[in-house]
């Protein structure tokens, strides 16, 4: 694991709000502490740096591991995930209900590379919807 400033660790826990900036649930809501995710993975040559940097929640992040793209479900072609410094969420998501639904080729990435909508993340996503507490 590669060690990460404390002082950065902090500048990219107050970018995100303290929200995953893949799935969008707050830490105060989630089991296990967020953690700061290399988006570029070290291991393929990505550095550890604020723009390199997003926060992730703990099943967004074991489920992305060291990917950085995949097969594009619906072409077929080599696609990589949704970059949070460099893009915007409502540009590749948007919510149906407590699903979240791909809007651009990254976006239909990343939600399968992260298992966005399996079925326990949706059902905890409708909950806190109905609590008020997500979006």
């Amino acid at each position: 694991m590669t060690h990460i400033p404390e002082a950065l660790r902090q500048q990219v826990i107050q970018r995100a709000g303290g929200r995953c900036e893949y799935c969008r649930i707050h830490q105060d809501d989630s089991l296990y502490a967020h953690e700061v995710d290399h988006i570029i993975p070290v291991k393929h040559r990505g550095e550890t740096q604020a723009d390199n940097l997003c926060l992730a929640c703990l099943e967004c992040n074991r489920a992305k591991g060291s990917d950085f793209g995949s097969f594009d479900p619906q072409t077929g072609e080599i696609t990589p995930l949704f970059n949070p410094r460099q893009q915007a969420w409502h540009e590749h998501f948007a919510l149906d209900g407590a699903r979240i639904v791909p809007l651009s080729a990254e976006g239909r990435v990343t939600v399968y590379v992260l298992k966005l909508n399996d079925e326990l993340r949706v059902s905890a996503r409708q909950a806190l919807i109905e609590a008020g507490r997500y979006g």
